[in-house]
């Protein structure tokens, strides 16, 4: 036996490692960040823009401007207040405004004096963004004086707080301007299309505050500007401006108590798929919270509530549900509070259980008052809710056909799955391919114990544009849904897939490109967890393919061709510019795609996240929230076989 006084004395005090000041961070940037990828690199950058909206939510900022610089950094002004510059009382020696660039946990959202409402959580942002970059620079005019301090290699001051000078045309506000850490980031360019996006939500959720942003690097200059009066009525009706609106107008309410407040702007159309947006202090909350289900649940009850007053549903009829009012709904839920709970520093959900009393309060009260003042639109509501419990009702009777058949057909495979031999579904793939003569290239390709071919006929239905029982009836969805066995909607398992990748195998032309995209729009809202959970493939065609000997090379794009001829000077061979991997033969096929030792793996990130923008382009219009949110969260998990 072991001589446990002997393993005790090698774990000493002096094994216990203590990370001082910013160490924390840099050791583990997850943490604070969510992660080193394109997410939590601009989240560098939302944290220092939350900073300046603290100072406009509490109205001391009416601008703020937002640039990419020449050479990758990114400069962040505002005409606020200005960071304190008089030395910290707990800190002598030091200046307020280097406390709160090298301190974890300081900043003015904590006392109640500085702000009465922040996005701010832990104090922990602009501390953050120091710790993960090479170089940043806080200038602050303030007292009629212009401030500077530096920063370099993850936080390390160089000198004090000095002044330069006095504040240009006497200014006051904060200018932030720093270079994230290529030690730390994956890589460390800035997607101006990211940053846009972000801006203009906060544009819309700040009334009247002006955001600038302008991309000053080569090739790349772009300037915008955001502004919007009407808030988020405006916000409102930018994301409907895509879709065909129930009605014209913007329905808004608001309340406020001493220490919260809360405003929601709504608006239906004829779609069948919710859309509600909520924020807290700015910050969106993409995972719901406590705002979210005080709404949910008052909505559902106001909505039955008039339905019945008025007649529109009979006392003896079965209420609406939620999902039957919600559909088709456009809302955005902002919220402002002294204190808020989130769930992690990445703010995703919020958890105050005040916040839902206020909000269920407010629309209980406001919602039925806006219903009786509208009752041409609430009349709308109601007709399209009761439209959708009907389709819900004729969706369940579908699921259940479906079921039954299943289980008389036996395993109630399609007719035309072409299926593999091996039973484990880790080893085990799907390829939907356009078409009977490209499963039959396919057949001929496959490795049959392990890949199966399921051939679609042409373009699947609009997912979008359907409510599910019309779903459930189409011939095509019904095989996809067979082939894959884990069901579909609501009751869709993923531990129950027959096969761990789904690969899409559609033409590279442009009716190719409609079948993928169709084909996604239909998982992403049928079968989500197969998209988040990373089970879907794009398999991307090769361009072109040349003999060098007798060995046939395949060249996925121009870039590639252009490569190959300069490593390969005397290439005489013509080059083959081939169709795409739905008309190429069975040799081609395994060549390219289908032979598992010949192809790799690359994840999309939001960078390349082409096919992200082209789903989401057809799934959410001009939603940019869900947009956004849909790249950074699901996207990632569609992955191309890239050839």
């Amino acid at each position: 036996m072991a001589d446990k006084s002997k393993d005790s004395s090698s774990y000493g005090a002096s094994d216990i490692t203590v990370l001082e000041g910013l160490e924390p961070v840099r050791k583990r940037p997850g943490m604070y960040i969510g992660s080193t990828g394109p997410a939590g690199l601009h989240h560098c950058i939302w944290e220092i823009v939350d900073n300046a909206v603290d100072e406009a939510m509490a109205g001391h900022c009416t601008r703020i401007d937002v640039t990419i610089l020449k050479d990758g950094g990114c400069r962040v002004v505002d005409d606020g207040r200005g960071i304190p510059v008089d030395e910290h009382p707990q800190y002598p020696g030091k200046s307020a405004a280097e406390i709160v660039y090298t301190v974890l946990h300081a900043g003015g959202k904590f006392g109640g004096g500085g702000y009465k409402v922040s996005g701010g959580l832990h104090g922990v942002g602009a501390s953050v963004v120091n710790a993960l970059s090479t170089s940043l620079t806080v200038e602050v005019d303030r007292h009629g004086k212009h401030h500077v301090l530096k920063f370099i290699d993850g936080g390390k001051p160089q000198g004090k707080l000095t002044i330069t000078g006095d504040a240009p045309r006497d200014r006051t506000g904060t200018t932030v301007t720093f270079y994230p850490d290529p030690t730390i980031f994956e890589e460390i360019d800035f997607r101006s299309q990211t940053v846009i996006e972000r801006l203009q939500i906060m544009a819309f959720l700040n009334k009247g505050l002006e955001i600038r942003f302008a991309d000053e690097r080569a090739g790349r200059e772009m300037k915008e500007t955001f502004k919007y009066s009407g808030g988020i009525v405006d916000y409102v009706r930018h994301l409907n401006a895509s879709k065909e609106s129930l009605f014209r107008k913007v329905g808004y309410f608001e309340a406020a108590e001493e220490t919260q407040e809360v405003e929601i702007a709504f608006q239906w159309n004829t779609g069948f798929y919710e859309s509600i947006h909520s924020f807290a202090n700015g910050i969106s909350t993409t995972e719901g919270g406590m705002h979210e289900e005080g709404f949910r649940k008052a909505l559902t009850n106001a909505v039955n509530k008039y339905a019945k007053k008025r007649g529109l549903l009979k006392e003896k009829d079965e209420n609406l549900l939620g999902e039957d009012i919600r559909e088709g709904l456009t809302c955005i839920i902002s919220v402002r509070l002294a204190e808020p709970q989130f769930e992690g520093q990445t703010k995703g959900k919020l958890g105050n259980v005040s916040m839902r009393s206020l909000v269920e309060r407010a629309t209980n009260d406001k919602l039925v008052e806006w219903l009786e003042e509208n009752p041409k639109e609430a009349g709308q509501i109601v007709q399209k809710s009761v439209s959708a419990a009907r389709a819900r009702m004729a969706a369940r009777t579908a699921r259940d056909l479906t079921r039954r058949k299943s289980a008389l057909d036996g395993a109630g495979l399609p007719g035309k799955l072409v299926d593999c031999s091996s039973r484990d579904p880790r080893e085990s793939e799907l390829f939907i391919v356009e078409g009977n003569s490209a499963g039959g290239s396919a057949k001929d390709a496959r490795d049959p114990r392990t890949q199966a071919i399921l051939p679609i006929r042409g373009k699947i239905l609009n997912v979008e544009k359907a409510r599910t029982d019309k779903i459930l009836k189409n011939t095509e969805i019904q095989a996809l849904i067979a082939a894959i066995g884990a069901g579909v909607d609501n009751e869709f398992d993923v531990s129950k897939i027959r096969y761990d990748k789904i690969i899409l195998l559609a033409d590279a032309d442009v009716d190719g490109s409609h079948i993928r995209t169709l084909l996604l729009t239909f998982f992403f809202r049928q079968m989500t967890s197969l998209v988040t959970e990373g089970h879907i493939y794009v398999a991307q065609p090769p361009l072109y393919s040349t003999l060098t000997g007798k060995e046939k090379t395949y060249l996925k794009d121009d870039a590639a061709k252009a490569k190959f001829l300069e490593e390969h000077p005397n290439h005489k061979n013509d080059f083959q510019r081939l169709k795409g991997l739905g008309e190429m033969d069975y040799d081609e096929l395994r060549d390219t795609t289908m032979d598992r030792t010949k192809r790799s793996l690359l994840q999309i990130t939001v960078e390349q996240a082409a096919l992200a923008d082209e789903v989401c382009s057809i799934l959410m219009g001009d939603d940019v929230p869900q947009r956004r949110h849909f790249i950074q969260t699901n996207a990632k998990d569609v992955r191309f076989l890239d050839i």
